[in-house]
């Protein structure tokens, strides 16, 4: 699992030979102290292993961990540790491996740790299996117990990479000895973390506090123990396991991870693991996607059509939506349940591989588990509810004609919330429907799906497909069907982002070359064109086309002391003419200012058909700039290279010097395929690179 965070790791032959060796080195400022530790079984942690930053380079982007034929043994639901594994703990980390090891047959102790001089704060440790190394003779007449040791290599070396965060950086699953489970079952270390008793719930820690934004993955969770020491109810419901069906689920999952990890260094993948070591969710996500979010994570939906479908897949995912108005892949995964728990590990998950931004407008289904999450995790965010997905819960309970045309009339026909609601009862009430449940629950929630509620949320169109046309899209549909495997999933998935991105690149290309037809003669017709992407400004072009619907421009307000203005526009639809309310405002800071009641510039992204007729009334030739969202622009050239953060480079991690000259790389790539002489200069500038480095190496 890749994350920001990458730490890179030296071969284990920077730990010393040598038992019981106190060194003392100089990291970030901090003084290290550090013991090798040679127990018979699992010692407290009192030392340190060395820091690995003072060691070369190799093995910067090893291969995933061998695979022993001891290590096929563990169960599918059981996942053997993995390099990029996170933990919120230095005991969830143990607790983890040790149950890995019990389910195995071996048993695990402190091989070495470091801590701090002066400090008990510990830095990093190196878990091994009890068969490591040899014992040393120190008497040679004396009296020695049964040799057990076999000089096994299997370990796990973890390190603190932020505050309580510790990350798996090195892996060995090769043992050279047999496995015993009667006595791994009987060791220090099973015996104190299975053990019996209150003493033993007692050490397990309760949750953590919660923090506002970015919160740490948390891959091991830990029992939820009450006052007394006693498990909970909740935790019993949520040990539920995810359903891998068909051979080797887990298997197939874990290749496409690390065959994902070695072709894409930036992919991301996180585990979420029960008490038992039971697999119950996963998330994942692209580079690319990343670097998306970047450009657009100002609206983002979590698709659960898989879910609420009953699919064979629990598969969910996080969908932006790009400068064309399609949908795009922000991250996915797989879930074993829909409780609060599991939605708040993933939501945490993904909002940690995006930097800790959470997007602006965050869309869901409308279901208590979600919203209970995205409070928790997005508190800042504008959690809206999919209108489609509302509107076939509503007409579930009646799918009758009449009562579609109606429930279309009263969510799309009123423009102020005072006659929503008024319309709202007196429909219910026409169709019996006042104390159904689900329509309590519904109407309870409006402000969070009505559109007379959103005029204020920015949703790029995210939100609003009438009743009665196609569904909201499945970012997966034609390739994700009810009786899709995992195996028949993951085997397509390359291939169905290869089509996203060729799709894409198509319509960029398209919308750089073409011109547009235009249909009116007006100025902003002929305005966005030159700026908008193709579908975007066909979308934009009906707007205009609209306008002549629309007349009687008039003003009706004006606030004293100030340049704002509002006025009322008057549309034609059929035989009926609507009013609707533009407010317009003038000022040294912000330039124009237009507010329609309509809501069109929040829901869509550009502005609707009455505010073009007010610009126009009031003479001005082009759209101001605010009002030509960089999202939409076809100019723009977006560098899909993620880039998270703009920090330094620590001169110290040979990772991060990889990730930086990684990135800047990638941009004279992206910038090389624009054309042919383009891509001549980035040839020739990479030629002067590798020869200048060249030189200063030799």
């Amino acid at each position: 699992m890749m994350s920001d965070n990458n730490v890179y790791t030296p071969p284990d032959q920077s730990l010393s030979p040598n038992s019981n060796l106190c060194i003392t080195i100089e990291e970030s400022s901090e003084q290290l102290v550090v013991v090798e530790e040679d127990g018979d079984d699992d010692l407290p942690i009192v030392g340190a292993n060395p820091p690995d930053d003072l060691h070369d380079c190799d093995g910067l982007l090893d291969d995933f961990p061998p695979q022993s034929n001891e290590s096929e043994k563990c169960s599918p639901m059981s996942p053997p540790p993995a390099t990029g594994m996170e933990f919120d703990s230095y005991d969830d980390a143990y607790s983890y491996y040790n149950s890995y090891a019990r389910d195995l047959g071996f048993a695990i102790r402190v091989k070495s740790s470091w801590t701090k001089r002066n400090s008990k704060e510990k830095r990093g440790a190196v878990l091994c299996c009890n068969c490591e190394g040899f014992k040393t003779v120190k008497e040679p007449n004396s009296t020695r117990r049964k040799e057990t040791r076999t000089g096994c290599q299997a370990m796990i070396r973890l390190r603190l990479i932020e505050l309580d965060r510790w990350k798996v950086d090195e892996v060995k699953l090769e043992h050279n000895h047999s496995f015993d489970p009667e006595r791994a079952h009987n060791s220090k270390s099973h015996k104190k973390t299975f053990g019996d008793g209150a003493g033993a719930a007692t050490k397990r820690k309760h949750e953590p506090p919660l923090d506002v934004q970015v919160r740490t993955i948390k891959l091991y969770r830990t029992n939820a123990i009450d006052s007394n020491g006693e498990t909970s109810d909740d935790h019993l419901h949520s040990s539920k396991r995810l359903d891998l069906r068909g051979g080797g689920g887990f298997r197939v999952l874990q290749d496409f991870f690390f065959q994902s990890q070695l072709t894409n260094p930036n992919f991301f993948y996180s585990m979420d693991l029960g008490d038992d070591g039971g697999l119950r969710s996963v998330f994942w996500i692209e580079s690319r996607a990343r670097a998306a979010y970047s450009h657009f994570g100002d609206v983002v939906v979590f698709d659960t059509t898989c879910l609420s479908n009953a699919y064979e897949l629990p598969l969910v995912a996080f969908v932006g939506i790009n400068h064309h108005g399609d949908p795009i892949l922000l991250g996915c995964g797989l879930v074993a349940d829909q409780t609060p728990e599991t939605y708040v590990w993933l939501f945490r998950a993904w909002l940690t591989c995006v930097s800790g931004r959470p997007p602006l407008t965050f869309v869901t289904e409308h279901c208590k588990s979600i919203q209970t999450a995205v409070s928790e995790v997005f508190p800042r965010a504008h959690h809206r509810l999919s209108l489609t997905h509302v509107l076939q819960c509503i007409v579930g309970v009646q799918d009758t004609e009449s009562f579609r045309m109606a429930l279309n009339r009263v969510v799309y026909g009123y423009l102020k919330v005072e006659e929503f609601e008024v319309a709202w009862e007196e429909m219910i009430i026409r169709f019996g429907l006042t104390n159904h449940e689900t329509i309590r629950g519904l109407f309870q929630d409006r402000e969070q799906w009505a559109p007379v509620y959103l005029k204020d949320t920015f949703l790029a169109g995210a939100l609003t497909f009438r009743l009665g046309n196609a569904a909201a899209p499945f970012i997966f549909s034609s390739y994700v069907h009810q009786q899709t495997s995992l195996r028949e999933f993951l085997e397509g998935y390359e291939s169905f982002l290869d089509k996203k991105y060729t799709n894409e690149a198509l319509c960029d290309l398209e919308s750089s070359k073409s011109i547009p037809e235009l249909k009116t003669t007006h100025p902003y017709e002929s305005q966005m064109a030159k700026v908008l992407t193709k579908e975007i400004f066909t979308r934009f072009q009906e707007e205009v086309v609209a306008t002549s619907s629309c007349s009687g421009v008039t003003q009706v307000h004006s606030s004293t002391g100030s340049a704002s203005f509002s006025y009322v526009v008057k549309e034609r639809e059929g035989e009926k003419v609507r009013d609707f309310e533009v407010v317009y405002e003038t000022n040294a800071a912000a330039g124009v200012r237009c507010f329609c009641v309509c809501g069109g510039f929040s829901f869509n992204g550009y502005q609707c058909r009455h505010v073009l007729l007010l610009l126009s009334h009031k003479g001005l030739e082009e759209i101001p700039s605010q009002y030509i969202l960089q999202r939409w622009r076809k100019d723009v050239k977006r560098l899909y290279v993620a880039d998270f953060g703009s920090g330094g480079v620590d001169v110290m991690n040979p990772v991060q010097w990889y990730e930086h000259l990684h990135r800047r790389a990638m941009q004279v790539v992206e910038q090389g395929m624009r054309s042919k002489e383009h891509c001549r200069v980035a040839w020739e500038a990479f030629k002067e690179c590798v020869n200048r480095v060249t030189e200063k190496s030799s």
